[in-house]
C-alpha cells in the first residue's frame, strides 16, 4: 500500500473533518473527530499513536441527551454496563471483524480513572502476538485502536487509556441526569433488566418444610433466599411459579395416623394443639412400643393403597401443618403454592420405567439406580448412585424429585428450574440433573434448552460456633426467632422515639407495632441475605440490629432520613420533575455525580444477582448506595439553596431505588422512624 497522506478528509454522519495521520515514529497526534466518524477513519488508516484521552464537549452531549439507554427486543432495560459493553463490542468488531470477541467491562480499581473500564486489549494482543503482519505493536497500541473505533454515543463523556491498555470511560453527567429524571418520572419498573437468556418461565422450589413438623431456623435460609430470587425474577418480567415441595408423604405418616387413632378421635385436627409435641410423642411411642411400630408400618401400606380412613386422617394432619405454615409465611411476606411429594405419586412408576428403558437407570442388588458415568462413558458402579427405587420396591426422595423435574419441564413448560436447599444436597441434585440430561429431558425446545440450578447454602450457626440451637439443645423454632426480633426492635424504638420525631408528632401503638415488625423481620432477612449464601453464618441479634453496621436497621433509618428530607421540602418531587421543561438534575458537585452513578448501576446489580443467583450482590449495592447518599448529603445542602430542585430529584431517585431493592429483598421500607 502507498504511504498515507499527512491529513485525510473523512465524511460521515453529515459531518466532515480533517484527521492528522501519523507513522510509527511520528509524534502522537490528536484525533479531532466526532465519535460517529471514528469507524470510517479507522477504515482509512490505522491510528497507531492516537491520544490517550478524548474529551467530548458538553454541548455535543446536551444535543444528544434526549436519547436514553437501549432496550432488548422484549423492551427490557439494557443496563449502563451493558450499554458500554455494546459500544465496545461494536468497536472490537470494527478492529477485529468476525472474531466474535466478548467485551470485558468492569469497574476501575480507582474511580478517578473512570466509571467503567474495558480490559480486552491485553488478552487480544497475546492472541495476535507473533503472527505475521500483526497490526499492533503492543497492548496499549491495540487499546488505542479500539478506542478510536468506538461509535458515537451520548452516554460517553471521555475515554482514556491507562497502564498497558486499560480503556477507561467516563459517563456524561448531562446524559446521566436525564436518565435519573426519567427514573423519577416513570418509576423503577422501567429500569428492570431482562431475565438471563430470555428464560421467562421459571419454577423456583424453596422452603419445603415437612408436614407434622414445625418450621425452624433450618428453614429460614431456603425460605428467604428463594423468596428474594423470585422477587428479582418477577421484577425482571419472568413468569415465576413459586413451589413449596413439602414433605407430605412417607413412612412417618403411618406412625402419626396410628398415634392419632389412639387419641380417641378420627377428626384429629382439633386434638393437635402442639404439632411438635405431637410428633415427638408419636416418635417416642414408635421407638419404644414394638406392637405400635408394627401397626404403624401396616398403616403406611393402607395409606399408600388409598384407604379412605387413612387418607382422611392424613389430610387432617396436613391441614394442621398448613395453618401453621401459612401464619409464618404471612409474617415473612412470602407467597408459595404448595405442591408436596404426594402430588407426584402417580407419575413415579412411568418415569422410572422410562429411565430403565433408556438404560439411564439400572438394577443393582434389587434397587433401581443411576450411577455416575466413568471415563469410558459407562455407568461406574463403584461410585455412589442416585437410588430412585429402593430394594423393597418403595419410592424415596429421588423418585419424587425425578417425577417433579419431568412434570415441571413437560407440563409447566419451564425454561429454568431453581432448587433452593442446603449445600449438603449438592451431590443429590448433581445426579438428579445428570439423570435428566442422560434421559434426553434437557434437549432444546423451541429456542433454548432448559437450565437447571441448585442454589446451595450454608448453615446457620450460633455464637458458640455450633449449629444454632436453644440453650437446652433444641432446634430454634422460626416463630420464636421472629417474635424475639420484633420484641427487640419494639424496645429499641420505644427507647428512641420517646413520643416524637423531629417535631413531626408522636407515634401510635399501631405505628410502633408495624415499625417493629418491619425492622425485626427485615433484620433477620438481611442478616441472611447479605452473606455469601455458600458460607455458614453466625446468627446474632446484637449484630443484626446494630444501627451503625451493614444491617437492615441501618438501611431502613437511612431511607427514612431521605423521606424526611423530601417531606420537609413540601414538594411533590415526581410532579416537579415531570412538569419541568428542560433539565432538572445538575451534577456539578463530585458527590452529586458519584451518587448519580451509583443509582445508575442498579440494573446491572440486578443482572449480577440473577447471573449468580446471589442476593448478597444487591445487599452490597444497597449499603454502598446508602454510603454514597451520606457523602452527598454531607457535601451538598439540599433545602433552601439554588440547587434544591436538582438535589431533591437526586434524593427521590435514591429513595426509589432503595425501596425497589428492599422489595426484592423482602423488606418493608419505613417512611418514618
Amino acid at each position: 500500500l502507498p504511504p498515507p497522506p499527512s491529513f485525510i478528509s473523512i465524511q460521515g454522519g453529515g459531518k466532515t473533518c480533517s484527521v492528522p495521520v501519523c507513522l510509527r515514529r511520528s509524534p502522537r497526534p490528536i484525533l479531532q473527530a466526532p465519535l460517529s466518524l471514528r469507524p470510517a477513519i479507522f477504515g482509512h488508516v490505522r491510528p497507531c499513536l492516537l491520544p490517550s484521552a478524548h474529551v467530548r464537549s458538553s454541548t455535543s452531549v446536551a444535543e444528544e441527551s434526549e436519547h436514553s439507554l437501549g432496550q432488548t427486543e422484549e423492551g427490557r432495560r439494557v443496563s449502563l454496563k451493558g450499554e458500554v459493553a455494546k459500544l465496545f463490542a461494536q468497536a472490537i468488531e470494527t478492529v477485529f471483524p468476525g472474531e466474535g470477541v466478548e467485551p470485558l467491562i468492569a469497574l476501575p480499581g480507582n474511580p478517578k480513572f473512570g466509571d467503567y473500564q474495558c480490559n480486552n486489549a491485553m488478552s487480544l494482543f497475546s492472541k495476535m502476538k507473533g503472527k505475521e503482519n500483526a497490526p499492533f505493536k503492543n497492548p496499549r497500541d491495540l487499546a488505542t485502536g479500539i478506542m478510536a473505533a468506538l461509535p458515537e454515543s451520548p452516554l460517553i463523556q471521555e475515554t482514556s487509556i491507562a497502564g498497558p491498555g486499560f480503556i477507561n470511560v467516563k459517563i456524561a453527567p448531562i446524559w446521566l441526569g436525564a436518565e435519573l429524571e426519567a427514573l423519577v418520572t416513570n418509576g423503577t419498573a422501567t429500569w428492570a433488566p431482562p431475565v438471563p437468556d430470555q428464560r421467562n418461565r421459571v419454577v423456583v422450589d424453596f422452603s419445603s418444610p415437612n408436614i407434622a413438623k414445625e418450621m425452624h431456623v433450618g428453614h429460614l435460609r431456603s425460605t428467604i433466599l428463594g423468596d428474594s430470587l423470585c422477587r428479582a425474577l418477577e421484577f425482571c418480567g419472568a413468569d415465576v411459579l413459586r413451589l413449596n415441595h413439602v414433605g407430605d408423604w412417607g413412612t412417618q405418616f403411618g406412625m402419626l395416623i396410628e398415634y392419632l387413632k389412639d387419641q380417641g378421635t378420627e377428626e384429629g385436627g382439633k386434638e393437635i394443639s402442639d404439632l411438635q409435641a405431637f410428633y415427638k410423642a408419636a416418635k417416642i411411642r414408635f421407638d419404644e412400643d414394638a406392637e405400635f411400630k408394627t401397626r404403624a408400618q401396616k398403616a403406611v401400606v393402607k395409606l399408600q393403597g388409598g384407604d379412605s380412613e387413612s387418607l382422611a386422617m392424613w389430610t387432617s394432619i396436613c391441614e394442621v401443618s398448613r395453618r401453621e405454615f401459612a401464619t409464618l409465611y404471612s409474617r415473612l411476606g412470602v407467597t408459595l403454592q404448595e405442591r408436596g411429594e404426594s402430588f407426584y405419586n402417580q407419575q413415579i412408576p412411568s418415569i422410572l420405567a422410562e429411565l430403565a428403558d433408556k438404560q439411564v437407570a439400572v438394577e443393582n442388588e434389587g434397587a433401581l439406580c443411576v450411577f455416575p458415568l466413568g471415563a469410558d462413558g459407562k455407568q461406574d458402579k463403584d461410585k455412589t448412585p442416585l437410588i430412585c427405587r429402593k430394594s423393597d420396591g418403595g419410592f424415596n426422595y429421588a423418585s419424587t424429585d425425578l417425577a417433579a423435574l419431568k412434570q415441571r419441564l413437560d407440563v409447566e413448560r419451564a425454561d429454568w428450574l431453581i432448587y433452593v436447599t442446603d449445600s449438603g444436597q449438592k451431590n443429590h441434585f448433581g445426579m438428579l440433573f445428570e439423570s435428566a440430561l442422560r434421559a434426553g429431558w434437557l434437549e432444546a425446545r423451541e429456542r433454548i434448552a432448559p437450565r437447571l440450578d441448585h442454589v446451595g447454602f450454608g448453615l446457620v450457626m450460633g455464637e458458640d460456633g455450633k449449629r444454632f440451637r436453644t440453650r437446652s439443645g433444641e432446634v430454634v423454632r422460626l416463630v420464636d426467632l421472629l417474635d424475639e426480633a420484633k420484641e427487640r426492635c419494639l424496645k429499641q424504638l420505644q427507647d428512641r422515639w420517646g413520643g416524637s420525631e423531629e417535631g413531626e408528632g408522636g407515634h401510635t401503638d399501631e405505628e410502633l407495632e408495624r415499625a417493629a415488625e418491619a425492622m425485626g423481620y427485615g433484620a433477620v432477612k438481611y442478616a441472611d441475605l447479605h452473606q455469601n449464601r455458600s458460607s455458614n453464618y453466625t446468627f446474632s441479634f446484637d449484630r443484626m440490629l446494630d444501627l451503625r453496621g451493614n444491617t437492615a436497621v441501618y438501611l431502613l433509618y437511612a431511607h427514612a432520613r431521605i423521606a424526611s428530607i423530601v417531606r420537609k421540602s413540601e414538594c411533590d418531587v415526581v410532579k416537579m420533575v415531570s412538569d419541568t421543561k428542560g433539565p432538572v438534575i445538575q451534577l456539578d458537585d463530585p458527590a452529586e455525580l458519584q451518587l448519580a452513578l451509583m443509582i445508575g448501576r442498579f440494573p446491572e446489580v440486578v443482572e449480577s444477582l440473577l447471573d449468580e443467583l446471589a442476593p448478597n450482590r444487591l445487599c452490597e449495592y444497597l449499603y454502598d448506595l446508602s454510603g454514597s447518599f451520606n457523602d452527598f448529603y454531607g457535601q451538598c445542602k439540599v433545602l433552601g439553596v439554588e440547587q434544591q430542585s436538582s438535589r431533591l430529584a437526586l434524593c427521590e431517585a435514591t429513595a426509589m431505588i432503595m425501596r425497589q431493592s428492599f422489595y426484592i429483598l423482602g423488606i418493608t421500607p419505613l417512611m418514618r422512624i
